[in-house]
């Protein structure tokens, strides 16, 4: 079976003749929780602002469902089936919760009751914040609703840059545990964490990169135990 995001040899950077990725390869299967780990400069970040479009692609290919949608716009990978959650500024503060997730589907509003049932169902607790403004919410319910709204548009690939950057031990668990939620509705997720240690525990598999390239590969579990990965990275990355 065809991954559902397979990324090829791919140089790309945000000033002509200086690329932050080079050479870099990683696929991601359907209902898959694939993670990406690395130093700090390594790339991880701008590899999913490069599937996104945001970032200018020298060579190499993005594809989606056997696809390639190297270089399309933003707005083109939504409505294809890509959805991403930022690190930063993930929602917008001064709308409520429910206008959130409104704005997830601005593109197709009469889907908005059918969507919002099914989000409803995987994350009960939103039921609960949806008259608050999303300013108000502490750190873990921003993400979960970003979250909410990424999936409004029922992407088959999500991207996750860092989400539990900031985030208390117990509220990254949280996350973490929302995160296996999305897998098993099925979505392929494919997740930058800073969290190296914990990202291994729980993802099928991880690619630890490196400036610019996929330096090491493997399952969650044979990349935790791994000599050279611990020695080389997650001591330097921490154990969360």
């Amino acid at each position: 079976m065809r991954p559902a995001l397979e990324i090829t040899d791919l140089v790309a950077g945000y000033l002509p003749g200086i690329n932050i990725l080079d050479g870099c390869s990683v696929t991601a299967g359907r209902d898959e929780l694939v993670g990406i780990i690395g130093p700090n400069g390594a790339g991880k970040s701008t590899l999913l602002k490069a599937v996104l479009g945001l970032v200018t692609v020298h060579s190499g290919t993005v594809r989606l469902d056997g696809e390639e949608i190297t270089g399309c716009r933003a707005d083109e990978l939504v409505a294809r089936g890509v959805g991403f959650v930022p690190q930063n500024a993930n929602v917008f503060a001064p709308m409520t919760v429910e206008e959130n997730l409104r704005m997830g589907l601005y593109l197709r509003p009469r889907q908005y009751g059918r969507r919002v049932e099914v989000i409803l169902e995987m994350f009960p607790e939103i039921a609960g914040l949806r008259r608050r403004k999303a300013g108000s919410l502490s750190g873990g319910e921003r993400q979960l609703v970003a979250m909410a709204r990424a999936l409004m548009t029922e992407p088959t690939v999500l991207l996750l840059d860092e989400p539990s950057a900031g985030l208390s031990p117990l509220r990254q668990d949280e996350t973490f545990l929302r995160i296996h939620r999305i897998k098993r509705s099925g979505v392929c997720v494919l997740m930058v964490e800073q969290n190296a240690r914990r990202c291994l525990q729980i993802c099928d598999r991880a690619y630890v990169l490196d400036q610019g390239r996929d330096a090491y590969t493997g399952t969650g579990d044979e990349l935790v135990h791994d000599p050279q990965v611990v020695r080389l990275y997650l001591g330097d990355l921490g154990d969360g």
